[in-house]
């Protein structure tokens, strides 16, 4: 697909889209584990509501129809945090602008290892999803305005150069 179809025009990804056990590897990856809910269920720890990922410590919640982009952000929210912090979380992650934004370029990052995927097409489901950043996408963000989020990363040894 390429990068510039109207985001309008574009179906956001969801988990059951992909296959679920490189998601599943993925989290494990980060010390997360990733745990399918039965399709109209609610979702345990869901900040914004079904479909939206869930999250309770290091445990992340999706079920098939909820977006790779929700449970891609959820589970950074809880990679970037300290295990002390991570420990304590349901539902509700963080109130740091540094930890949203390098939540955001993480999950970004992350796509980009998860067969099916890949970080072009998260960022165009962030756009058609209704993500916002004052460059006017989600790729304008990443590429020219995301230093001090890739910094905070690096800084933590979460990102490599």
């Amino acid at each position: 697909m390429t990068t510039d179809v109207a985001a309008a025009d574009v179906q956001v990804t969801c988990v059951g889209d992909i296959h679920f056990d490189d998601a599943v590897a993925l989290l494990a990856a980060h010390d997360l584990r990733l745990h399918r809910v039965d399709a109209a269920a609610p979702i345990p720890g869901s900040y914004w509501g079904e479909p939206e990922a869930g999250i309770i410590g290091s445990d992340v919640y999706v079920r098939d129809d909820t977006p790779v982009h929700s449970m891609l952000h959820e589970a950074c929210h809880l990679i970037v945090l300290p295990p002390e912090r991570r420990a304590l979380v349901h539902t509700d992650a963080t109130d740091s602008v540094p930890e949203e934004d390098a939540t955001c370029y993480l999950q970004i990052v992350l796509a980009g290892q998860l067969p099916g995927v890949g970080s072009d097409r998260l960022m165009l489901d962030m756009d058609a999803w209704g993500y916002t950043y004052r460059l006017g996408s989600t790729r304008a963000w990443f590429e020219q305005d995301a230093e001090d989020a890739k910094a905070w990363l690096l800084e933590r040894g979460l990102l490599t150069a």
